[in-house]
């Protein structure tokens, strides 16, 4: 089965990526560990992705896809994958059918924007373990030191208000419009995130039969 993940940042869609995984045995393919991947592997395109990512710039579409239809044509694909994070525009999802990837099912999972706020904006991490914590769902015992190792707990600067509202922006301008184009292939399944993680897995494993 070849699926597609859609969901704003804090979503969990990572955590439901690797729930399919479990469940399908096929592999989860994000855009971050294909580029590392391909830079590490000193490939062309990897190459051409590094000039940009060294200036600062985006990597240009053209060079995301070329390097997304790569890792698709690998041997652990042949029987499925889950993209996570790609497509991200309607243009790369145009690009995606244009290569003669058949997506069998797209499911988007939706979380107010209020309610990943609260999820991210919470979230404390350790400086010196890494141990992630939050103020409201799993605080530490002593507010800002680690229970593990006694190290300081931060907010990091993704999980800044300021930060996560201009993510959620980016979201809803280039990659919501997504759902618009999937909707009419009949392919877009809706999973309403819940309060437990274990539930919003329940509710996509069913989609997933639908």
């Amino acid at each position: 089965m070849n699926l597609i993940l859609l969901g704003a940042p804090g979503a969990g869609k990572g955590t439901q990526a690797e729930v399919i995984c479990d469940h399908l045995h096929i592999p989860t393919i994000s855009t971050g560990n294909v580029l590392r991947e391909a830079l590490k592997n000193g490939t062309q395109l990897g190459l051409k992705a590094k000039s940009f990512m060294d200036s600062g710039a985006l990597v240009p579409d053209d060079v995301v896809i070329g390097i997304i239809k790569e890792r698709l044509g690998e041997d652990d694909c042949k029987n499925g994958f889950i993209l996570d994070g790609f497509p991200r525009t309607v243009p790369q999802a145009e690009a995606l059918d244009e290569m003669g990837v058949v997506i069998d099912k797209v499911i988007d999972i939706e979380v107010a924007d209020e309610k990943i706020m609260q999820r991210l904006s919470g979230r404390r991490v350790c400086q010196d373990c890494g141990a992630s914590y939050h103020v409201d769902y799993k605080p530490s015992q002593t507010e800002g030191v680690c229970d593990k190792c006694g190290g300081k707990t931060v907010q990091r600067k993704d999980d800044h208000p300021d930060t996560i509202k201009d993510r959620l922006h980016v979201y809803h301008e280039q990659t919501e419009p997504l759902k618009d184009y999937y909707a009419k292939t009949g392919k877009l399944t809706i999973v309403e995130g819940q309060e437990e993680v274990s539930d919003t897995s329940a509710l996509v494993l069913k989609a997933l039969e639908a």
